[in-house]
């Protein structure tokens, strides 16, 4: 049995992580969350309090970091902040969470010598052309376009440096756009997926042709744990389940799911610096450490998302005003 401190645990992707490990093994696990908008603590009702725990904080808390990790075996590093046009507002909470949060948990990780994962994005590689039959690999040079995608990926080479300098025991993963339950409605899936069910006509960036490489959150949750399992410490892992679609096709299929007339959304202003597309190549993880992707399927998924959002209002509802006035003010 494991002691695992998972930070951002009330985020989306993190809270499915912490159901995941909690329903399928004994290892324990403690969630830092410091419950910022993004954060949401009714993700994780209900779980067995005999081997789960919450602190709210910060990870750029140094002292309670080094508390937390010394009493664990294992950290699962997913908090940040990660809306690409909260950072071209205010790029300011990006730096303290991504960069300085890093470097405190990878302090304390080389003081105690514990074991550490970190997660990160398909977005410090920039973009690729929407002809371009290439994908990201591993060795794919960092080009990132936006003040969040620049702090994950200096989050990264903090992470490749402490593990070159000081022996730290870490590995990385890089993975695509994540779909499913408990993700934030400021969100491009569950924003149009919310607008639909109030009756509101779904948004689309310009003309909608940017490629996403989606991947469901179960997915790429279960390939964090491999590895963690059986990954090679100091080696970087790309996360992708081949779900490469442009977002105009997205939102036609959410439409059409929900029994609306398939091109019953707007077109507004594109968003500065928008990446054309992303795409993975997940062969190492794949050959390596033998992960498959569960959810082939993209419209399988997309509709067992659909139906946990009009499930569980009560989750979402409460912050949906607070999320559409955000955008309205900026006419998106």
């Amino acid at each position: 049995m494991a002691r695992i401190l998972c930070t951002g645990g009330a985020g989306f992707i993190g809270s499915n992580f912490v159901r995941l490990v909690l329903d399928n093994s004994d290892d324990s696990i403690t969630v830092l969350d410091a419950l910022t908008y993004a954060g949401n603590a009714a993700s994780l009702q209900g779980l067995d309090e005999r081997r789960f725990s919450f602190v709210r904080g910060s990870v750029t808390d140094a002292a309670l970091v080094d508390q937390l990790v010394g009493s664990h075996d294992l950290v699962v590093h997913f908090a940040a902040e990660s809306h690409n046009d909260n950072s071209l507002n205010d790029p300011s909470p990006f730096i303290q969470t991504n960069l300085v949060g890093t470097y405190e948990l990878l302090q304390a990780v080389r003081r105690h010598g514990t074991r550490y994962h970190h997660i990160s994005t398909d977005e410090v590689y920039g973009d690729l052309e929407l002809d371009d039959p290439a994908r990201f690999t591993e060795t794919t040079p960092y080009n990132p376009s936006s003040p969040y995608s620049a702090s994950k990926a200096g989050s990264d080479l903090l992470v490749r440096a402490w593990v070159r300098s000081f022996g730290v025991r870490a590995t990385i993963s890089n993975c695509s756009n994540n779909y499913g339950p408990r993700q934030h409605i400021e969100k491009f899936i569950p924003r149009q997926i919310t607008n639909v069910i109030d009756g509101i006509r779904p948004k689309l960036y310009g003309a909608g042709q940017n490629v996403r490489d989606w991947i469901h959150v179960d997915d790429h949750n279960r390939a964090v744990l491999r590895i963690v399992e059986a990954g090679r410490i100091g080696e970087t892992y790309l996360i992708g389940a081949d779900g490469e679609l442009d977002n105009k096709s997205v939102v036609e299929l959410v439409l059409t799911l929900m029994g609306q007339p398939a091109d019953a959304y707007d077109h507004v202003n594109d968003r500065a610096g928008h990446d054309l597309r992303y795409a993975i190549d997940s062969s190492r993880l794949r050959s390596e450490l033998g992960w498959q992707p569960l959810y082939r399927d993209f419209e399988a998924g997309l509709a067992a998302t659909i139906e946990w959002y009009r499930a569980n209002q009560a989750w979402w509802r409460p912050m949906k005003q607070a999320t559409e006035a955000k955008y309205a003010a900026v006419g998106q």
